[in-house]
């Protein structure tokens, strides 16, 4: 036996070689994962947006043996006290990796040498990387990192995760580093005392900066973007465009959809029903029921696919922390800070990873506040709902629907507002606000195509059970009878609807409407599918149906109720396990409900009334 088939007969049934991912916020460690990996981390130009354990396996050497690379929430130092520094500390005590590699942001080096030399007083194998080593020279950065590997005992290499400068060079120093490893617990204090003339000293003979690196563009931007009153103009502008450009770019798309899902109805779904002589009872169901929903649904994807390449344009070019900072004055007073906007803002994608986002808060109270005013972002289910709405009652003039979302868009944070003034002295909290500011940078075409189509995929597989099974179970609440003679002629939905009739009539929400509601809690994904299947009628007929079974005012409190009663199951489990309490699941539930019914109250009652004096 060669010496080469006995190295690969002792790697056989050993352990992967661990490798865990850490380095500050923001220094592309989600991106570098990708690439490692081949991976699908979310990426984003935004602190904290990593904040579960991801874990991947990497490329083996060449002897056979395998590698796990764990990627660990962004971190600021080993002493700190929020959720996610917390989540690092405890994975380092309790389960020490193979290797450390640390990743840091070649451009700020300055501020990130002492999580790295922290690092290294653990006793582990380490080696570093300084990312974005492009965007670095762009700025007239010149680092030597092979005279600072040696400075500090360790590799250091210079590579561009998202260009894939380098990633080969990494791959096989990690390869080498984990040769012959074993797992050791970690051997030095984890609040090691840093020598400052030490660091400063480093960052002297090893880098080079010019006196003023920002160029003229740079702060040009910065003076318009980043003004008090102008800066906040311009950020209700953007987004007022991005959904006049979200509603014409995805009609189209959807309309597409829909005679896809038509024609597959007609040309395939009933003929292989009759051809195998299903029941009518059970064809109905299929078609009628599931097939409703299910295409309904599906029509919205192309609104996902567009809505999540939106949020990643500006996410990617280093806007969003710049407007966590803009907004941070106006969030102040609610007893929140800058951090919330920016999570509110990535709730249009989704509550969910917003609520678990939080983590980056470290003090409980404002993080509790925060989980509190977060379920009434715009997700894009929720928009989903507001898309087919405006189209259906609001078409014209061309500009109608863009502003109707950009209504609803303004009533979440009016939401907020309230909810902030009411409950800030209940939870009360002077926590500093401190965020590193990312240059700003040409979002990549790739990064934000990859990243709608993820996240379109995402919501489809993590909702498709859900979309049956709530089809189903609308489709039977509707042709059950509530009694066993069904004399009345009347359903189970009906039951349900005219149950809750005292109490939602007065916002203007009609039995067919209150039945769609309670299937909206377990995903507004299959809000208007449920509606479909509620009224009896195919997807594409859907929109001639309502529009003669509500008027434009019953469908603007429907939208209102729609944005802020109690979220999704999801939402409200991410918010049970955040905050360990399921008296606060409770009272986030218990008060949205009562807002949504308030503020629909408003809409429909003041309407009416707008309406009498108009007509008198």
């Amino acid at each position: 036996m060669n010496s080469q088939q006995e190295r690969l007969r002792r790697t056989q049934g050993s352990p992967p070689v661990r490798v865990a991912l850490l380095g500050m916020p923001n220094t592309g460690k989600s991106t570098l994962y990708n690439q490692l990996t081949g991976g699908h981390a979310q990426i984003g130009n935004w602190p904290g947006l990593t904040v579960d354990l991801l874990q991947g396996p990497m490329a083996p050497n060449r002897n056979g043996r395998s590698y796990a690379l764990v990627d660990l929430p962004g971190i600021h130092d080993l002493s700190g006290s929020s959720e996610d520094e917390a989540v690092a500390q405890r994975f380092l005590r309790l389960t020490p990796p193979d290797l450390l590699l640390v990743v840091i942001n070649a451009s700020q080096i300055s501020t990130q040498l002492r999580l790295l030399l922290q690092l290294q007083q653990l006793g582990l194998p380490l080696m570093a990387v300084l990312n974005m080593s492009d965007e670095a020279q762009r700025f007239g950065i010149w680092i030597d990192h092979k005279g600072l590997g040696e400075a500090l005992g360790l590799p250091v290499l210079a590579i561009c995760a998202k260009s894939n400068h380098g990633i080969q060079q990494l791959v096989d120093q990690l390869h080498r580093l984990g040769e012959g490893t074993s797992r050791s617990a970690p051997t030095a204090n984890l609040e090691p005392l840093l020598n400052e003339t030490y660091l400063e000293d480093l960052v002297q003979r090893y880098v080079q900066r010019p006196a003023r690196w920002r160029n003229r563009r740079t702060r040009l931007a910065y003076r318009i973007l980043m003004h008090p009153l102008g800066g906040v103009l311009l950020f209700l502008a953007m987004v007022l465009l991005g959904f006049q450009l979200l509603y014409a770019v995805t009609a189209p798309l959807q309309e597409l959809v829909r005679v896809l899902v038509d024609w597959i109805q007609r040309a395939l779904l009933e003929p292989t029903l009759g051809w195998l002589g299903t029941p009518e009872m059970l064809r109905n169901f299929l078609l009628d029921g599931i097939w409703v929903g299910v295409g309904t649904v599906a029509t919205f994807l192309p609104l996902i696919f567009v809505f999540y390449g939106l949020i990643g344009l500006i996410e990617d070019s280093g806007y969003l922390p710049r407007a966590a900072f803009l907004m941070d004055g106006l969030m102040r007073p609610l007893g929140l800070d800058g951090r919330v906007f920016v999570l509110q803002v990535m709730g249009f994608g989704c509550n969910v990873p917003s609520i678990m986002g939080t983590r980056v808060i470290r003090d409980r109270s404002m993080r509790l506040l925060a989980m509190l005013c977060i379920p009434f972002a715009l997700c894009q289910a929720r928009l989903t709902v507001y898309i087919f709405l405006a189209g259906v009652f609001f078409p014209r003039p061309w500009w109608a629907p863009g502003l109707v979302l950009f209504s609803f868009y303004l009533l979440s944070f009016v939401a907020t507002l309230v909810t902030g003034l009411i409950f800030k002295r209940v939870y009360p909290s002077n926590e500093a606000f401190v965020l590193e500011l990312p240059p700003y940078r040409s979002p990549s075409l790739t990064t934000v195509l990859q990243r709608g189509w993820n996240s379109m995929a995402y919501s489809l597989r993590n909702t498709r059970l859900l979309i049956i099974i709530g089809s189903a179970a609308i489709w039977l609440l509707t042709h059950l009878p509530a009694v066993a003679s069904n004399a009345s002629g009347q359903t189970l939905a009906d039951a349900i609807g005219h149950l809750f009739e005292p109490l939602l009539g007065p916002i203007g929400l009609n039995p067919e409407l209150t039945v769609s509601l309670f299937f909206g809690f377990i995903a507004k994904e299959i809000l208007i599918g449920a509606m479909a299947v509620v009224y009896s009628t195919s997807e594409s007929n859907l929109a001639g149906v309502i529009q003669s079974a509500i008027t434009p005012l019953q469908s603007l409190s429907f939208m209102t109720f729609v944005l802020l009663y109690t979220p999704c199951i999801g939402t409200v489990a991410a918010q049970l396990q955040e905050s360990k309490s399921r008296r606060f699941a409770l009272l986030s539930m218990g008060w949205s409900l009562m807002l949504a019914w308030l503020l629909a109250f408003l809409v429909y009652q003041g309407g009416l009334l707008i309406l009498l004096l108009v007509a008198g």
